[in-house]
């Protein structure tokens, strides 16, 4: 709306120049008439039936229509008229209206006869150019709404998609959650099975007690942090801004690779990053979160194993975190048992970043690599 209002002070000096620049000349062909003075005052009524079309634009070329039947003087006003009409209104009233312009150019003709061409050709050319202006004014008007229904349909596409998207990752976070249900209920269910065994064997050895009880541990720590994992993961989206300074990001990195290397891990880390500063704080937190499920993995799963960490990227390029580390060797044992879950929501928490991950057993080494977005 507020575009509309401020195109009308361009569309009334328009209207003025032109109204008024064709008036003068019709009026300086009139000089010698003897009905000028009345062809003045009607130039000066249809400059302002021109300037209410802008408003009202079959009042205003209806009002212009009805002072053409006195003066040529009113013709450039009715025509004008005639194609407003025709380009605003339905085409129903536009034909109205130009056959009342048609029928008082005819009166014109009779009145104030041209002596330059015949009735004839005067009624021709009259019929011949209202046409003219009630097609192209249609035109314009079958157009307008042809780009407006476009835009509209655009509109609703967009809008449509959407809502697939929104529904597509709240489908993949409730298939996420009831997965974590299903491996909490078995966990837990495990916990309890050994602490019932610790409560009715109270006669067990030393080291069976030592072993429940590691279970127990390892249980209860494995469904807490796979809890807060996907605790995190879903809460992200709704609460992102309120736990935006809370949540650890890529600039935290030395700490984490510090705390793995100080719990006896071997890693071994390289850099290839440009300005990590600059990359956005969605990705950034993505990035710590592979890093960390990628050194997790490994010391469940290959304990004593080196593992090396690899970041290549910069603005304008993907942000690509490559971790490898050798298998497992044959007869070790995993610390704890894994459920693949983590990676599960690790896959989801890449993809709502916009990037990919990828994870597979490849030349004797497991391989998790992910592509995050890095705009220019």
């Amino acid at each position: 709306m507020s575009k509309i209002r401020s195109s009308y002070p361009i569309a009334v000096a328009s209207v003025v120049l032109g109204m008024g620049g064709l008036s003068t000349l019709t009026l300086w062909s009139l000089a010698d008439g003897p009905t000028w003075g009345l062809d003045v005052i009607v130039a000066a009524v249809s400059l302002v039936a021109a300037l209410v079309q802008l408003w009202w634009p079959t009042s205003g070329a209806l009002a212009a229509t009805l002072l053409a039947t006195l003066s040529p003087v009113a013709t450039a006003a009715a025509t004008m008229g005639a194609l407003q009409v025709a380009q605003r209104r339905r085409f129903p009233v536009a034909a109205a209206v130009a056959a009342a312009g048609v029928a008082a150019h005819v009166v014109q003709g009779l009145w104030r006869p041209n002596s330059g061409i015949s009735q004839q050709w005067w009624l021709l050319l009259i019929c011949a150019s209202y046409g003219a202006l009630l097609g192209w004014g249609a035109l314009a008007r079958s157009r307008r709404a042809l780009l407006f229904s476009l835009h509209e349909r655009a509109d609703r596409a967009e809008a449509e998609q959407g809502r697939r998207i929104a529904e597509a990752r709240m489908a993949e976070r409730r298939q996420l959650a009831r997965e974590m249900h299903d491996v909490l209920a078995h966990r837990l269910s495990l916990v309890a099975t050994h602490a019932g065994a610790l409560e009715y064997r109270p006669d067990s050895s030393p080291e069976q007690l030592a072993r429940a009880a590691g279970v127990i541990r390892t249980g209860v720590h494995q469904a807490l942090e796979e809890l807060r994992q996907v605790i995190s993961l879903l809460r992200e989206q709704d609460d992102q801004l309120d736990e935006l300074e809370a949540q650890p990001a890529l600039a935290d990195l030395p700490g984490l690779i510090a705390d793995a290397r100080e719990a006896g891990q071997e890693v071994r880390l390289r850099e290839e990053v440009t300005d990590d500063g600059a990359l956005p704080q969605a990705a950034s937190r993505t990035a710590y979160r592979v890093v960390q499920e990628g050194l997790t993995n490994a010391r469940k799963h290959a304990p004593g194993r080196p593992v090396d960490v690899l970041l290549r990227g910069a603005p304008g390029t993907p942000l690509l975190i490559d971790i490898r580390n050798p298998l497992a060797l044959a007869g070790t044992a995993s610390l704890a048992p894994g459920s693949g879950l983590g990676l599960v929501g690790l896959t989801e928490r890449v993809r709502l970043a916009g990037g990919q991950l990828d994870h597979h057993n490849a030349e004797g080494e497991f391989r998790l690599q992910a592509r995050l977005t890095w705009p220019a």
